[in-house]
């Protein structure tokens, strides 16, 4: 038996503003999404057009509140191509909420306080 991966979840509570954070400060895009006949949840995939790997964006039409997040220790990491732009492009935005430049690298933060890391691509 082989498992592979097939796509890592995030529950979120506003969908549209998760969704003009996530193409604008990572490029990605809708790729899929189910909705439930009454209402009550909406699934968006979200893809990167070059991996098959998805990001799921799940809301739930009756949480009233923000999700509690913990410590935050979890994360999904990003490679990119130009370190230094996606840097100065995440700066303006305002998005930066942790570098470790000794590491060389540094972690944004999306509208409900998940944290994503932005490595160079090795």
């Amino acid at each position: 038996m082989k498992f592979t991966f097939a796509h890592y979840n995030y529950n979120v509570f506003d969908l549209e503003k998760s969704l003009k954070f996530y193409e604008e400060a990572l490029g990605l895009k809708e790729v899929s999404r189910k909705e439930a006949e009454d209402g009550s949840f909406i699934l968006v995939y979200l893809g990167d057009g070059v991996t098959p790997f998805n990001l799921e964006l799940t809301w739930l039409r009756d949480w009233d509140r923000a999700y509690n997040l913990g410590d935050n220790e979890q994360h999904l990491a990003f490679e990119v191509e130009n370190f230094d732009e996606a840097y100065a492009k995440h700066k303006e935005m305002g998005c930066i909420c942790f570098e470790n430049q000794a590491m060389g690298i540094y972690f944004i933060s999306d509208p409900d306080g998940y944290w994503l890391e932005v490595v160079p691509k090795k």
